[in-house]
């Protein structure tokens, strides 16, 4: 029996309809202090325990204790509850999420901490369980939250194992017909992307202007669809966000003039639509795309580099200014971990900082610095709990792609082993997917597979044949849109594909877009 199928047989075991009560004797409680006891205190038992919590935390996070202190009853005015059905391990968890900790869970902690989530409506805790859906506890994971009826942490880690299907398929036998049935109806992520270019004009339009994915099942590049003529990816931002490609800056051509407004392309329509441009013209930025949120970072204006950060908010179409860079840098690496945003600020001496973008405080808190010799290139992409940066080897050996591996978790550096020669694929275009990592050049496509401390070659494709710069991402492209996919790289359309709309609200939202 597979170490999937072990856990998921236990968790069938759980009582899904176990029920919470308030007051009676618990036998022989051990007191576990989670804070000072006071006026605005509450001693909660939990299977056996005691816990000393704010009773102002409890209700401000958890749906179960803020209806349970609106309702009038006679238990809003005890100072002890006692909870039954629940877990300790998992009441431990969430006490240490909403007191903004990031606890390590094993699987009987994780079961516990989604039943804890859906009993007591911990939105914040469910939140903090998707960061960590991996390879090895995805099923698990889906699977008892699919049980307990904590929707979006089930279709998280159902959208996940999708992604890693062929790699997984030998433990899916272990979950519920109905839930393997619900995981293929998903929409896995496509490997995507698009060089740099300039706005086309209808006299002389450029037909390699195109959105590309990668079709694995040939191993060759395909045509999505056309940019826009008035778009410009040169030295553009380049995001997703909520399924949707977002390109936002880039500039008309060497006299570097920015361009008006940006493009949002909606793989579910297949329609192009406009957004405004940030408030501060700028190009060779970064484009984030975070919680419903893009974050335009740095980039230059008028030749010279700024520090200026700006935030647009998809549900209200507008940008506002957030805090501002530690200091002015162009073309910075970012990568999200654990729904967390981080940066690379390149010093002198060969020394370069990483940098966490806190969105509910607005500021930026240095988390790291790598001192290493380098010579040209940064990129960082991230896997799990850990940030993976890449840059050119020493000046004698400038082919060469070195890679250092910072854990989150544990707060310590170390280098990957292994170089990656620019032949095997440029490590400065990556994208992670599940346990894989994808990346490209002119001559070949390049798909790793990450394991332990190393990035192992998994299967070569064929390259992406275009000069330039070139952004690689992610995208869910919808089943229905599989009319798309007959047109290769190397054929002229006789057609542009994708509708420009002016009305991004006209955009329809995606079901599976996560």
């Amino acid at each position: 029996m597979s170490r999937f199928a072990m856990k998921l047989h236990a968790s069938e075991e759980m009582e899904a309809g176990s029920c919470l009560r308030l007051g009676g004797e618990s036998p022989e409680p051990q007191l576990c202090k989670q804070g000072s006891q006071g006026r605005d205190s509450l001693a909660v038992t939990v299977d056996g325990r005691v816990f000393v919590v704010d009773k102002a935390l409890l209700t401000s996070h958890c749906e179960y204790f803020r209806a349970l202190y609106q309702s009038g009853m006679r238990e809003c005015l005890q100072t002890e509850l006692h909870l039954r059905g629940l877990g300790a391990a998992g009441f431990v968890a969430m006490l240490g999420v909403l007191n903004g900790e990031r606890p390590a869970l094993g699987a009987n902690e994780l079961v516990e901490a989604i039943e804890c989530a859906a009993f007591l409506q911990v939105r914040a805790l469910a939140g903090y369980l998707v960061d960590l859906i991996d390879s090895d506890n995805c099923l698990l994971m889906c699977h008892t939250a699919f049980t307990y009826g904590v929707r979006e942490l089930s279709h998280r880690a159902a959208l996940f194992i999708r992604d890693m299907r062929s790699d997984l398929r030998e433990d899916l036998w272990s979950l519920p017909p109905e839930l393997v049935e619900y995981i293929d109806s998903l929409v896995p992520c496509t490997y995507m992307a698009v060089c740099s270019h300039a706005p086309s004009s209808e006299l002389l339009q450029d037909f390699q202007r195109t959105v590309c994915y990668l079709d694995e099942d040939t191993r060759d590049w395909r045509v999505l669809t056309h940019l826009p003529k008035e778009a410009s990816t040169t030295m553009a931002g380049v995001a997703v966000l909520d399924n949707k490609l977002y390109i936002v800056g880039g500039v008309h051509d060497v006299s570097k003039k920015v361009m008006d407004s940006g493009f949002c392309y909606s793989p579910v329509t297949n329609t192009w639509s406009t957004v405004p441009s940030p408030k501060q013209p700028r190009y060779n930025f970064t484009l984030i795309g975070h919680e419903g949120c893009l974050y335009a970072v740095g980039g230059e204006y008028n030749r010279k580099a700024i520090s200026s950060v700006e935030k647009f908010r998809a549900s209200h179409g507008t940008w506002s200014f957030a805090s501002h860079l530690p200091c002015p840098a162009a073309s910075v690496a970012s990568a999200k971990a654990m729904s967390r945003i981080f940066v690379c600020l390149w010093k002198a001496k060969g020394a370069t900082d990483i940098h966490e973008y806190v969105p509910q405080e607005d500021r930026w808190v240095l988390v790291t610095t790598l001192v290493r010799q380098q010579s040209y290139g940064l990129c960082m992409v991230a896997h799990r709990d850990n940030l993976y940066v890449m840059r050119n080897g020493p000046c004698d050996d400038f082919l060469l792609c070195v890679m250092d591996r910072y854990n989150l978790t544990s707060g310590q550096w170390s280098a990957v082993a292994g170089q990656y020669g620019n032949s095997k694929g440029s490590l400065f275009t990556a994208a992670v997917r599940g346990d894989s990592v994808f990346t490209l050049n002119r001559t070949v496509t390049t798909e790793y597979t990450i394991e332990d401390s190393r990035w192992k070659t998994k299967r070569d494709m064929k390259g992406f044949g275009r000069i330039g710069s070139i952004y690689t991402f992610l995208l869910r492209i919808p089943k229905d849109a599989v009319q798309l996919k007959g047109s290769s790289m190397a054929d002229r359309p006789d057609q542009r594909y994708g509708l420009l709309v002016k009305d991004p609200s006209s955009v329809a939202h995606c079901l599976n877009d996560r």
